[in-house]
């Protein structure tokens, strides 16, 4: 199912993934550079099987030629070039249209995100106030850091120590900033950046399994359905 989102300035698409009975706290879930591909659907299922309403908008909805094919090549290199002519400042404002879309169903909203998402999750968690944020290696969490002190929703991060876009020394200085009474943190050894993708370039197994277990545990504890 898909809606559209009134950001102000034009319909933003969504997809919605509703839970088996209908009802249940919203999930904005945020795509990767990929856009919202089978990935990011599939994980979308996987957030609305436990009880939760969840939409995944379309990020790149205002760029012309953001269709990829994920079975190309060089899908990397194109998912790059879209996430680099993205406006930041607007994909926040779209993203909080998202989740205010969400907070009129008065049940109690949270934030999920990967790479990309993982760090525009945690700006639009800094300027919009979700009960909890996901982030699952956020890649632009190093240029967000002052926005810490403002990010006041319970937060699970997950982190690979074999990460080599954000290395170890940079997962160190994010971990300082952002840790907290209110922030849970896990790195994952030899785990790489994207660690949970299913492209074989990027998935690691076992990271991806003890991962999604802490976060289906977190948002039953944080976000519970019932």
């Amino acid at each position: 199912m898909t809606l559209e989102i009134d950001t102000g300035t034009g319909l933003m698409p969504a997809h919605v993934w509703e839970p088996a009975n209908g009802s249940g706290p919203g999930i904005l879930l945020l795509q990767e550079i990929f856009g919202v591909s089978d990935y990011i659907r599939q994980r979308a299922f996987d957030l609305s099987a436990l009880g939760y309403y969840v939409i995944a908008p379309e990020i790149y909805w205002r760029l012309d030629g953001a269709e990829l094919d994920e079975s190309a090549p060089d899908v990397l290199d194109q998912a790059v070039g879209l996430m680099q002519r993205v406006d930041w400042p607007t994909a926040v404002s779209d993203s909080v249209a998202a989740l205010d879309y969400l907070r009129s169903r008065e049940q109690g909203v949270g934030i999920v995100g990967f790479c990309f998402g993982g760090g525009l999750a945690f700006n639009v968690a800094a300027v919009s106030s979700p009960d909890v944020l996901v982030s699952y290696y956020g890649s632009a969490l190093p240029n967000l850091l002052e926005l810490a002190p403002s990010v006041d929703a319970v937060s699970l991060h997950h982190f690979g120590d074999a990460d080599d876009y954000l290395k170890s020394d940079v997962v160190d200085k994010i971990i300082a900033a952002v840790d907290g009474p209110r922030t849970e943190i896990h790195r994952y050894p030899g785990a790489g950046h994207a660690f949970d993708n299913p492209m074989p370039a990027f998935h690691h197994a076992g990271a991806s399994a003890l991962a999604w277990s802490r976060t289906e545990e977190f948002l039953s504890r944080n976000l519970p359905t019932s």
